[in-house]
Parts: C-alpha cells; structure tokens; sequence
C-alpha cells in the first residue's frame, strides 16, 4: 500500500508540475518570434514601403505595405506564429504578384515591433492596422488574410468591420480547443491564457468567408477548419479541403492555388 500510495504521489505531482509549466511557459510554445534590430534593411524583388505606428501605451509597431502600381485591393495579411516580416515578407510574395498591396505587420515581441505578448493587446493593433489600410483604401477593396495564428486576429478584425472577404488558412476554433487535442488530461481552457476564439468572433457574418485547410495537418487538425466552417451562420462560406496537405505546405497544391486565384479574381470582377 505504501508503495502503492507514493507512484499516486509521484503521479499526482508530475501531472501538477507538468500542468504549472504549461501555465507559465505558454508564451514559449505559443509565440515564436525572431527579433530584429531597428536598423535591420529588408530585401525583396517587389516594391514595399516599411510602415511603423505608435501604439497608444507607447509601443512601436512595423509593418510591411507591399506596392502595385494600379492594384486591384490590398490584402492585409496577418501572419503565423514564428519568425518576423524578414520570411513572412518573402512568403507573401505570390499574393502581390497577383496585382493586390499587401500590408504585413509583425505582432508585439515580433521583428522590430516592441511590447509584451497580451491578448487584448494584439487584438487592438490588430484594429488599428486595419484602419492604417482604410485611409488608403475602401473598405470593399480590403481582403483580410490570416494564417494559423493569425487568422484569430483576422478573425477579430473582420466581425468588427465590413471587408470584401476573409480567407482563413489553416484555421482553428480558439487556441484552447487546440491545446486540448494536445494536452487532453489537463482543463486547458481554464489554463491557456490566450483563447483567440474565431468561433465566437464570427458568429455571423456577413462577409465571404474561405478556410483552406490540409487534411494531414499536424500543428491545427483538420477537424478545428471544418468545426470552424460548420459553425459559420452563413451561405457566404467555402472549406477548400487539400488531400494530404499539412500546416505550411499547402501553397504547393493545385487546390490552394485555383482556390486563390477565384478569391481574388472571380469576386473581383
């Protein structure tokens, strides 16, 4: 019995340890930021102009606002949860080369943007972000864009505005839903201190609303794009689903592309 009494005590007390790290630690697994110096010079084989705003707790924030010469909108992209505007600029590369801006912002923490890593905090810069793209363009020009972190914020920023459309690559419900297909023996939406809920921020929509979504995606199960496609109260919704396609890799398929090119093209005109 007492051998029997300690393993419980031993279990007991990895599975609490386990449970305290997870909750002090989130921020390590959660945000994955490459931090640059002010002075770092981007490169790139597109014209773009580097964009700072002031935050109003007197944060700075960079951004990167990708140039056409007679565009067709501007996308306003925000992006996943690792690196900085240094990769994610050259990812996006393939969406101005389809005659649209892009305006591409690195999160708090992220590049060459300051402050701490807060919810409420990123949710408000991203809403300001999108009021820097409506003093340079209508709203039914604007096309939100997000990727795996990010579309939360697109999300957010898309159910308090009007934009032409919201693609969601990727996507999840909220983080705690996702936490807890990975740690499913803890009460993780009582532990992860950042929910992002896409499913409650779209609740109705009244918007076109794409989800792209690989069924061998490791990072965000397939499951959380199609629970989040089924919860939209809306007919203006698509879940282009790639066979095979994992979580950053679906811009090598066909789908992704034809489905892309509808998007920007086929509601365009």
């Amino acid at each position: 019995m007492k051998i029997i009494r300690k393993l419980m005590m031993w279990v007991i007390g990895i599975y609490v340890l386990i449970g305290v790290l997870l909750y002090f630690f989130q921020e390590k697994m959660l945000f994955l930021p490459e931090v640059l110096p002010v002075n770092y010079q981007f490169e790139f084989t597109t014209p773009f102009e580097e964009v700072f705003m002031d935050t109003s707790d007197g944060e700075r924030l960079n951004a990167l606002h990708f140039k056409n010469e007679n565009p067709d909108g501007v996308i306003l992209y925000f992006h996943g949860n690792a690196g900085s505007l240094k990769r994610w600029g050259t990812l996006v590369q393939p969406l101005v080369n389809k005659n649209y801006d892009v305006l591409i912002m690195d999160y708090r923490g992220y590049g060459k943007s300051t402050g701490d890593f807060d919810e409420d905090d990123l949710l408000k810069d991203a809403i300001d972000w999108y009021d820097y793209a409506k003093k340079h363009f209508k709203e039914s020009e604007i096309t939100i864009y997000g990727r795996s972190l990010g579309t939360g914020l697109a999300s957010y920023v898309a159910s308090h505005h009007e934009p032409k459309q919201l693609i969601l690559e990727t996507p999840y419900t909220s983080i705690g839903d996702v936490a807890s297909s990975r740690f499913p023996i803890y009460p993780t939406n009582w532990l992860v201190r950042y929910q992002f809920e896409s499913v409650e921020y779209l609740k109705k929509p009244t918007f076109p609303i794409t989800i792209f979504h690989g069924t061998s995606d490791a990072i965000v199960p397939y499951k959380y794009g199609k629970r989040l496609y089924n919860a939209l109260d809306t007919s203006k919704k698509e879940l282009i689903t790639i066979p095979k396609g994992r979580h950053n890799n679906l811009i090598e398929f066909e789908q992704y592309h034809r489905g892309i090119d509808s998007i920007l093209y086929g509601l365009q005109k």
